[in-house]
């Protein structure tokens, strides 16, 4: 009787974390590929579920932000706008930076979001925070429509350096994954750091040239002011679709740095404690 039961009891696996540091794993990462679209898919459905107005609200948020910062900034204060009307001066920057600070806020707070799906089934973690970025495009791309809208209006046509629009894109997304990896990993472990993320954006929008061109930053201190990514991105934005200035290579160039920097420094630092979220939230 003793020996049938122990020939029947079944070996007990336990599943550990790996110690030590751990990199990513980008061949995984490549096989759970139709699971990160299926999660950027679902997101973009749950955002406009029951919604009347679907979409449109892509473009309401930059463009009454737009309508604001038009009154007080460039009818009151007198902002100058390098030479183009104010309104599509700010708006050009609107678009980027609305889409820069909701995917960065929404990746801040995806992991404790979704606690449940973490502690159910195992998939590459990380696809958690870049669904939001993902999934933010959507909202990005049909604000451009009003963009283009404007720029006819206006009748401001972009140059060939429209071509360098890709680029900057894939900056902003580069900066705004490594901002919400940090962010989403951080607040894991630490609650009271969504707390924090709106003063942080809040903060952000008013170092970045949004209501104001960088121009007006004395020329001493841009290069300092150009460690900010989002400035070079901004003011790459403004030049390649408005020909306000000429085009900001040195900027860019220093934006691509750090916000590869960010990148990996946010990748590096999710994938370390990745190990421990199911436990932790």
């Amino acid at each position: 009787m003793t020996q049938s039961a122990s020939q029947n009891t079944k070996p007990v696996i336990h599943i550990k974390p790996k110690k030590g540091f751990q990199f990513v794993d980008f061949h995984e990462l490549a096989q759970y590929r139709d699971l990160l679209f299926f999660l950027v898919a679902r997101d973009i459905k749950v955002k406009y579920k029951q919604t009347v107005l679907g979409g449109l609200w892509a473009v309401i948020q930059p463009f009454f932000m737009m309508v604001v910062f038009t009154l007080f900034f460039g009818k009151l204060a007198k902002i100058p706008s390098d030479g183009i009307p104010y309104p599509i001066f700010n708006y050009t920057a609107m678009v980027a930076w609305t889409y820069f600070t909701a995917a960065t806020t929404s990746a801040g707070n995806s992991v404790v979001g979704s606690g449940n799906l973490l502690s159910k089934v195992y998939f590459p973690r990380i696809f958690i925070p870049m669904t939001s970025v993902l999934a933010g495009l959507l909202d990005f791309f049909i604000s451009f429509l009003l963009l283009f809208g404007m720029m006819y209006y206006f009748h401001i046509y972009p140059n060939t350096m429209i071509m360098v629009l890709p680029l900057l894109i894939l900056l902003m997304m580069l900066t705004a994954s490594g901002i919400g990896m940090i962010l989403a990993a951080l607040n894991a472990k630490y609650r009271d750091i969504r707390y924090t993320i709106p003063f942080l954006m809040q903060f952000w929008m008013f170092a970045t040239p949004i209501v104001y061109p960088a121009s007006m930053v004395p020329e001493k201190y841009r290069i300092l002011y150009a460690l900010n990514p989002m400035t070079g991105i901004i003011e790459g934005f403004r030049s390649s679709l408005l020909g306000t200035v000429a085009f900001p290579t040195d900027m860019v160039i220093i934006s691509a740095v750090i916000s590869l920097t960010l990148f990996f420094a946010g990748l590096i630092y999710f994938k370390q404690v990745e190990r421990y979220l199911a436990d932790i939230i």
